[in-house]
């Protein structure tokens, strides 16, 4: 069979076009094969093929790229191929005119959350023509809802004559792409005129019609056994954009009559049912990953996962597993199980420590018959990569009572020669690790069906991928290349936390990770895909650069962003400013300072902690001379005077101007947020001024470029990785480049009316949200709605007068009835996506909502001790039989449009 793809696209000197061909491999991957295209003009460019091996009712899956010396090159969209579907009977020979396709500003219409859940169609199977000379028209339309199908209507009567209940029906063989056959022989001119219309399956009166020009095609003569195939322009019809409500909600934080003092995969698909019996048409939660470190209520932090796959052990429900045949047992833990769920809170210790006693007891009575089961080993097939280590790691942990590898006696780091030996059934080592195996399987057949169930309620189940990993875990055990265990992530100084955020992840080494393609995150992304249809990247900003701070530090504000460009001596006097290296690199500390700080307890700190060099000058002693170090000192002292003086000691260490890179030392970072430290204090008013702007170059314009090209380097490969809808946390100390990214890609950012982009303005103003956003009020690291009504009552105020257009005083607390307005807003913005906390849809009803506002709260980024234990104090049961609060959360998401 010959075919011969055609596309037009212009080149410059030394830049050639490629066909990639994309095929399944004999192991079950993809495989793809370039062919170089040839060209008389630079512009149309054609290849011929002959696939001897071509069979009928097959499909060629394609893209286009181009080479060139001087760069990566480029490449079209992959998230949606062409496909050449051979089913012609008579086709010998195919000749296909395509166009390059790149990002469409609808993309996030091919995402799974559109094509799977919310405009839900199910392809055809492309029935064979046997025509002996044949045209084929193949066209987009992905603003088609649901009940839509596309028909083609045109002049000749093998089109209708322009009689849509004529047309000719076509078939939608690929996300949102339609073809139709049509036979030469039937139409009655080489010119065809035509136009593509949209039936309703249920109305075929009901019928719209692309706006725009009729189409015309001057059809060429054509040989018996030739298939012309015409990629076309998409079809546009004048239909709105689909604006979503949806709610968002921790795992753990779900409450029902059967869980088990904690949210589980059960409990989420009640939740699914609440969110599609109020119209809304999503349900977004945070990270489901383990967390299991140290086995206490640290590991509650959901953004420390020991690996990117493993599900957490919390989350089974329980009543799905085979009952226990022991009575006893069975008793023992229904009345533990009540206990606990009766809990305001959760109490994670022995919640964790209940369910994996109950899931080993199911496992001594079941696990054997479940793992010899058909399910079990494609599951095994499929997750071996990563389930053997993480078994293998969490047995080695648990047997040596830390998660803290170094410390083990051996495997420091996973070898991979023991694979096998942990794969076979029969082996030692496999019964040693089985169980986390088992626990796994379990997990992982729970979620699956959550994420089926979700899809067939038409509700997008939302996750979020965490930006770091704990540096103890499996991940980093497993593959510590991929990590910079001299660094931690963290965050600048923000309204949340004035000295920074310190995370403790490690941060990335992308120079190991871009050699591979980043399959390191493509493989996350792709097992995500398995329960999700959208997803929040945690701090996007982290893939342009992350907060990186020093191992010895224990606040942020001695960081820097890497990677970025680092100045030079030469270059930071060149504003203006003479460079005392010791002077400004060092910390500063004089009599004043110390007297500030430590007022009568000045003395101590200067015979304790420091040594004097000259005039008024110190320097702290090498015992104290970093936070870590500080740390240890004080090291279980929890009187207030003595948490006081190790705080003040740590200003002491962050008291610097300029911080060394840590990769030149001859390239020195302006300090975050120096100017609202001492030794910025103790610079000339025109030293200062130079400084600022060296601070603002630095920080604001220098490196826009080069972060736009590490996103650039990164983010493309994650994102065509799968077909979720992508979604961005991009809010904090956002750099110009970022905005050009994220519309480059098609991604949904956040808005928070409460935290503009716009610097300019206190407030957002929710009509100016982008389209191709998600509207919220408050995430999982701020307070509540009702919280920050109260929080700050001047801020209230403005907010009362010149966003709600209110007079007189604000009231406070936050009434229901106000809070139902707030939400109305926001619901009403342009964003697609307008996904409130649990919490502030609770707080439109004043008799259901919890009495203690601050109760509500679930974590509070500037304490990294934070318990996450939040719980809804309503059931799920509870909230379904509330007729009042569920019609008027029903009333408020249609109002807005949002079905």
């Amino acid at each position: 069979m010959k075919l011969t793809f055609n596309i037009n696209y212009d080149t410059i000197f030394g830049e050639e076009v490629l066909l990639n061909v994309v095929e399944n491999s004999k192991k079950g991957g993809k495989k793809t094969s370039q062919y170089r295209m040839n060209n008389r003009d630079g512009k149309h460019w054609w290849v011929e093929l002959n696939r001897t091996e071509a069979s009928l009712n097959t499909a060629i899956d394609y893209y286009y790229s181009v080479d060139c010396d001087w760069s990566d090159g480029r490449h079209e969209w992959l998230t949606e191929k062409h496909r050449l579907e051979l089913t012609v009977v008579k086709g010998k020979e195919y000749t296909i005119y395509d166009h390059w396709s790149d990002i469409p500003e609808d993309s996030y219409l091919y995402s799974s959350a559109f094509t799977e859940c919310v405009n839900k169609r199910p392809l055809s199977v492309i029935k064979p023509s046997a025509y002996d000379k044949t045209v084929r028209l193949v066209v987009r339309a992905p603003q088609l809802r649901s009940t839509d199908r596309l028909c083609v209507v045109g002049k000749p009567k093998a089109m209708g004559a322009w009689d849509v209940f004529e047309a000719l029906p076509m078939y939608e063989h690929n996300y949102n792409e339609w073809i139709v056959d049509l036979n030469v022989e039937t139409l009655e001119s080489d010119v065809l005129e035509f136009k593509f219309a949209a039936q309703d399956v249920a109305d075929r009166h009901n019928a719209l019609w692309e706006s725009g020009m009729n189409r015309e095609i001057h059809l060429p003569e054509i040989k018996s056994g030739e298939v012309l195939v015409y990629e076309l322009s998409q079809a546009f019809f004048d239909i709105y954009n689909r604006k979503l409500a949806g709610t968002l909600v921790p795992v753990f934080s779900l409450r029902s009559k059967t869980s088990y003092g904690v949210g589980d995969f059960g409990d989420l698909k009640n939740m699914i049912d609440w969110v599609a019996v109020t119209h809304q048409r999503v349900l977004q939660v945070l990270p489901i990953n383990d967390t299991t470190t140290t086995h206490t209520w640290t590991d509650s932090y959901p953004y420390s996962c020991i690996s990117i796959f493993a599900l957490h052990p919390q989350y089974v429900d329980l009543t799905q597993l085979p009952t226990l045949k022991d009575g006893k047992k069975r008793n023992n833990f229904e009345a533990l199980r009540q206990e606990l769920n009766a809990l305001e809170q959760i109490d994670y210790e022995r919640v964790n420590e209940a369910k994996l006693k109950y899931l080993y007891e199911v496992y001594l009575q079941e696990g054997e018959k479940i793992m010899q089961d058909k399910a079990f080993k494609q599951f095994f097939a499929d997750s071996e990569q990563w389930l053997v280590p993480y078994a293998q790691y969490c047995y080695l942990r648990d047997k040596y009572g830390t998660a803290d590898f170094s410390t083990w006696p051996d495997h420091h780091v996973w070898d991979e020669k023991e694979r096998k030996v942990l794969s076979t059934p029969t082996s030692k080592e496999y019964k040693e690790v089985a169980f986390f195996y088992f626990v796994q399987f379990v997990l992982n057949e729970q979620m699956e069906a959550v994420h089926a169930y979700a899809r067939e309620k038409g509700v997008i189940l939302k996750g979020d991928i965490p930006i770091g990993v704990n540096r103890n875990g499996c991940d980093v055990w497993m593959e510590p290349k991929y990590f910079n265990l001299n660094g931690q992530a963290g965050a600048p100084p923000d309204d949340f936390s004035v000295n920074g955020q310190n995370w403790g992840f490690p941060t990335y080494n992308w120079d190991e990770m871009l050699k591979d393609g980043c399959q390191w995150w493509v493989r996350r992304f792709q097992n995500m895909n398995k329960f999700f249809d959208a997803y929040r990247i945690d701090h996007v900003l982290g893939f342009f650069r992350i907060w990186e701070i020093p191992v010895e530090a224990v606040h942020g504000l001695l960081g820097q962003f890497a990677p970025s460009l680092g100045m030079s001596r030469e270059e930071i006097e060149s504003y203006g400013l003479t460079f005392h290296e010791e002077q400004f690199t060092k910390p500063f500390i004089s009599d004043w300072i110390l007297e500030r700080v430590f007022r009568d307890r000045a003395e101590e700190v200067k015979q304790r902690f420091l040594n004097h060099t000259h005039d008024d000058i110190y320097e702290l002693r090498p015992e104290v001379d970093t936070q870590r170090k500080v740390e240890a000192v004080f090291a279980g002292k929890m009187a207030e005077s003595d948490i006081w003086l190790r705080d003040g000691l740590y200003a002491l260490i962050s008291n610097v101007l300029f911080v060394r890179d840590r990769k030149d030392a001859n390239k020195f970072h302006p300090r975050i947020s120096a100017q609202f430290d001492f030794t910025y204090e103790a610079l000339y008013d025109s030293d200062k001024e130079v400084f600022n702007r060296i601070y603002n170059d630095y920080y604001y314009r220098r490196n826009n470029q080069f972060w736009y090209r590490e996103a650039m380097k990164k983010l493309p490969r994650l994102i065509e990785a799968t077909r979720m809808l992508v979604c961005a946390e991009d809010l904090g100390m956002v750099p110009d480049c970022v905005p050009w990214v994220m519309n480059n890609l098609k991604i949904l950012s956040l808005e928070l009316q409460s935290m503009p982009k716009d610097p300019h303005v206190r407030f957002g103003y929710l009509n100016n949200n982008p389209y191709r956003s998600v509207c919220t009020i408050s995430s999982h690291d701020m307070p509540t709605l009702r919280q920050w009504w109260d929080e700050d009552y001047e801020r209230t105020q403005a907010y009362y007068n010149s966003m709600l257009y209110r007079g007189g005083a604000a009231p406070h607390p936050l009434p229901g009835w106000l809070a139902r307005d707030i939400i109305s807003r926001h619901l009403m913005s342009p964003s697609m996506l307008c996904i409130l906390s649990i919490q502030d849809w609770l707080a439109i009803d004043e008799k259901l909502r919890l009495a203690d506002q601050n109760a509500e709260r679930i974590n509070i980024p500037a304490n990294p001790k934070h318990y996450w234990r939040y719980r809804m104090h309503v059931s799920i049961e509870d909230l379904m039989q509330n007729t009042d609060f569920r019609e008027n959360l029903t009333e408020l998401v249609c109002e807005a449009g949002r079905e």
